[in-house]
């Protein structure tokens, strides 16, 4: 299918191994929270039958697909990326009006895109990904000989992916999850975001015409629209999914972890949930700079309204003239910015109601500008002492939007004690001086245990996709924090170790087959080599 076909028009339907499919269930409309204007067409959920045709074609193809070469992989995945660049005007067009979100911003997010699933067919290309490890057989070893015993990782299986609300591209059909997954040989069913149906529809089609013209298997990909509570739990209990990779709220995230956790085969989740990513400004850096950061912290936290899941949401320091000051500059620029449109009425909704209950718990400092424009974001700064905070579980929960808590602290042992009682967070962010390095290496050691990734003197929002990032953290910021959704670790997620002993070398993986044929590097009796 040529750029012009795959984006003429939109068709409302599912797309099941290839085949596009009319669903029968209630149907949803995307809705432009810029202007409340209901956008065509309508898309019909899927049934508990579309998610069994949709695993079973998964499970159908799974052994042919495990079974391709990593150049084969890499060229599906550049296939995909190759797709999305030159479908990059009809998505930008199509996200912007389901979101609201900016033209930049989308065009910014169809190129980290299509860039990450560059980098996982780069990955693939490597090797590495692969843990080849061999320990040679010492048939002289006394008291006992050693087999040969040989490790490589392999697929999982299907894999279930949510689309996430706040990144119509990047964590959602073509998202993160489902690369790592495709690179690590698992077959992906996606059930798309209600908030962006057309956007998933066009970039379903690219990938469906990436799995055509590279000869994987029809049921190497499908996506299905539909309800969490009835089509996503269907999809996490279908016995031929084996992993799922979820973005959004604790509370749905939670509940897939419960159904995975029930099934008679147990399967793992990694859900990325809540997090509210402190910010501690140093004494020797609000002294040095406390207007300064008090503006670009504003900067950080109104960016996309706030609908990032590193927002940052809390700020913990020391009171005293500097923490003041630094706040009397964060408040003038709350107060300067202008509401702009969350992603939907619901979460436009959500926004208000936990500004609303922030109101009745802490100290107001700075609103945005009032506006009539629908399911606008006004952004809010709050203050409350640490005691305070301490003692609120309603201070303590995450507002998803440009929201934000400055708690005062006593002292230095304070801010620990504060830092000591947060839940896990995806980020921690210190800005600190030469003059506070021992305070930050005190903290670091603590931040350490509460967070996926620690800045220095930076600020949390934008995830760099690498070969270093971690995006997960300790619960309830993911539900397994061994992990990361971003970056090439990633493909570890769908992966698992397998051991061959003593296995006749005519029947080995190529991996790990004599001779390195592929030419990867390997751990052969303990040394990393690609010999």
């Amino acid at each position: 299918m040529t750029t012009a076909q795959r984006t003429e028009t939109l068709t409302g339907q599912m797309i099941i191994a290839g085949d596009h499919v009319t669903g029968t269930g209630t149907a949803v409309h995307a809705i432009n929270p810029a202007t409340d204007q209901r956008l065509q067409p309508a898309y019909a959920h899927g049934t508990a039958d579309d998610v069994a045709r949709a695993t079973a074609a998964a499970a159908d193809a799974f052994g042919v697909y495990r079974s391709t070469s990593s150049a084969d992989r890499a060229a599906f995945l550049t296939a995909i990326a190759d797709n999305l660049d030159a479908d990059v005007d009809a998505l930008v067009d199509r996200a912007t009006a389901e979101t609201g979100l900016p033209v930049a911003r989308i065009t910014g997010e169809v190129g980290r895109t299509s860039g990450q699933l560059r980098l996982f067919a780069g990955v693939l290309r490597e090797g590495s990904w692969n843990g080849a490890r061999i320990d040679p057989a010492r048939p002289e070893r006394t008291p006992l000989p050693r087999a040969d015993i040989r490790q490589r990782r392999i697929p999982l299986g299907p894999v279930a992916v949510f689309g996430a609300s706040n990144f119509p591209l990047a964590f959602s059909v073509a998202g993160g999850d489902t690369a790592s997954a495709l690179a690590a040989g698992c077959p992906v069913v996606v059930k798309a975001h209600d908030a962006h149906p057309g956007t998933s529809e066009l970039v379903g089609r690219a990938i469906t015409d990436a799995v055509a013209s590279t000869g994987m298997p029809a049921g190497t990909f499908s996506l299905l629209y539909g309800s969490g509570r009835e089509l996503g739990i269907a999809l996490v209990t279908d016995p031929n999914i084996k992993a799922v990779g979820f973005t959004g709220s604790r509370s749905g995230g939670t509940a897939l972890v419960r159904a995975a956790a029930a099934r008679p085969e147990p399967i793992p989740v990694y859900a990325e949930m809540s997090s509210i990513n402190p910010v501690y400004p140093l004494e020797g850096a609000l002294r040095a700079k406390a207007a300064d950061l008090g503006k670009a912290f504003v900067g950080s936290l109104t960016m996309g309204s706030g609908q990032f899941c590193t927002n940052p949401g809390l700020v913990i320091a020391v009171d005293g003239p500097d923490l003041d000051t630094f706040i009397a500059a964060a408040a003038d620029a709350v107060a300067a910015s202008n509401p702009t449109p969350m992603l939907t009425p619901n979460i436009a909704q959500s926004y208000a109601h936990g500004v609303d209950e922030f109101d009745g718990a802490a100290t107001v400092v700075a609103r945005g500008a009032d506006t009539s424009e629908p399911n606008a974001c006004r952004a809010a700064l709050f203050s409350t002492d640490a005691d305070t905070f301490l003692g609120s579980e309603t201070l303590q929960q995450e507002i998803f939007g440009s929201s934000s808590l400055v708690v005062k602290c006593r002292d230095r042992e304070q801010v620990r004690e504060v830092t000591a009682k947060l839940e896990g967070q995806l980020t921690a962010t210190v800005h600190a001086d030469d003059t506070d390095h021992a305070d930050a290496g005190a903290l670091l050691e603590l931040l350490e245990l509460k967070a996926g990734r620690i800045l220095f003197n930076g600020w949390p929002t934008g995830v760099e996709v690498g070969h270093a990032m971690v995006h997960g953290g300790p619960y309830p910021a993911t539900s397994d924090s061994r992990t990361t959704s971003v970056g090439s670790l990633a493909i570890e997620r769908f992966l698992r170790p397998v051991a061959y002993q003593d296995v006749p070398p005519t029947l080995l993986p190529s991996a790990i087959a004599d001779g390195n044929p592929e030419h990867i590097w390997r751990r052969v009796d303990g040394e990393l080599t690609r010999d």
